[in-house]
């Protein structure tokens, strides 16, 4: 099967997990490259594949951010840039700004029109027969209004949003519902939603959902984490890096990396002797994750997740409700203590009494044959029919689309 990757591209943790289903495809037997290839091993938990093909990644971009440089080093198969919606920050680059964030992207809508007609280019080019959807929201319009062929998979934990069981902090319920509202729209016209998740829940085969384990890098997994003397962070928004220097004034002996994605900045910042801010670079970022004493975030997913793994204390200071619902999930499964401003004498608290999370570790160990098994080829299929009803369906949303400009 070729296979081509979606994602979206805002933080860091979208673009990690499709480098690591990649990885877990190689790891299994089967060669990833850009043109197809059937190898004369397979791996036993999957004989069902001829062959496994990452034909093309394409990345939503933004003026805000850039992409990684790790992203393009670890990625093996080629990698184009779509514009796609986005966030803005406030006027001090910390929490997300609602009003301006709608007013931005509605000017631009023309732009992302063009975008949604060069996804579904792409999925005809590439003759891919299975896209792979990091929660890029104009990867559900494209299959709302274009109906491309190819199955769809959206992997995200932000799918979890949408299972009966999941836990939502107290908060604004109209804003809840734009989010739910927010992730179907990523997730129109998939076979299948894999919600990465801290810890076991039952799927909802009504919903075509599937609870899986996070997908850590191998770098991760390989890691022999020891506890140093230093506080490690990632700042999505570097504008909280005003709280971190505050904070390192009236503490100037505790040691401290940080890492941003702050545009225009060297690769690293250094404060003093005790304080640097680092430009996102993975290879760094995971070794001082492993070492770290504690770490603090904006609670992403995908880091939340490695700092559990490697037994570091969380400290999540959520920027928007994504990031809420993220790390009131986290807390519940035992990751640290969620705060609204970078209090880092929390985190030294907390530090002394954390205790490893043994059940977490068994469950991540578990992702790669969890995950697998739903790209199956012939379970793909099956579970992607194309009834009476969808049909009606399709066909009443492609006569809407006449009337939308699209």
């Amino acid at each position: 099967m070729k296979f081509l990757f979606i994602v979206q591209g805002e933080g860091r943790g979208h673009l990690t997990q499709a480098i690591t289903v990649e990885e877990m495809l190689r790891r299994n037997g089967h060669e990833v490259v850009e043109q197809f290839y059937a190898p004369e091993e397979l791996g036993a938990a999957l004989k069902e594949f001829d062959a496994v093909v990452v034909v093309e990644v394409l990345v939503g971009k933004s003026n805000s951010r850039k992409l990684p440089g790790f992203f393009n080093r670890s990625i093996h198969a080629p990698v184009k840039r779509f514009i796609s919606p986005n966030f803005l920050p406030t006027a001090k680059n910390k929490q997300v700004n609602l009003l301006k964030s709608i007013g931005y992207n509605v000017l631009r809508l023309h732009k992302y029109t063009a975008s949604i007609h060069y996804i579904n280019r792409m999925i005809k080019e590439t003759g891919a027969d299975v896209v792979v959807n990091f929660y890029e929201l104009l990867t559900g319009l494209t299959y709302l209004f274009c109906r491309p062929k190819a199955m769809m998979v959206c992997i995200a934990h932000q799918y979890l949003f949408l299972h009966p069981d999941f836990s939502f902090p107290k908060l604004n319920a109209v804003s809840l519902s734009l989010l739910k509202f927010f992730t179907r729209v990523t997730a129109i016209g998939a076979t299948k939603k894999l919600a990465l998740s801290f810890r076991k829940m039952r799927e909802v085969p009504a919903d075509k959902m599937v609870v899986v384990p996070p997908l850590l890098r191998k770098e991760i997994i390989n890691k022999t984490p020891r506890k140093g003397n230093y506080l490690h962070g990632y700042l999505l928004n570097s504008g909280f890096s005003e709280e971190v220097k505050e904070w390192h004034t009236a503490h100037p002996e505790v040691p401290m990396h940080f890492f941003w994605d702050k545009k225009d900045q060297r690769a690293e910042v250094k404060i003093d002797d005790c304080l640097s801010f680092h430009q996102l670079d993975d290879t760094l970022f995971l070794r001082y994750m492993s070492g770290a004493k504690a770490y603090a975030t904006t609670a992403g997913f995908e880091s939340v997740c490695e700092a559990m793994y490697l037994n570091k204390p969380v400290l999540m200071v959520p920027t928007h409700i994504e990031q809420a619902c993220n790390a009131y999930d986290a807390s519940l499964s035992g990751a640290g203590v969620v705060a609204d401003c970078f209090d880092l004498d929390v985190l030294l608290s907390i530090s002394e009494s954390h205790v490893e999370n043994p059940v977490f570790r068994h469950w991540v160990k578990q992702a790669d044959w969890l995950i697998l098994r739903e790209f199956r080829e012939d379970l793909l299929r099956e579970e992607h029919p194309v009834t009476s009803l969808g049909r009606i369906t399709t066909n009443w949303v492609a006569r809407l689309g006449r009337f939308l400009p699209i």
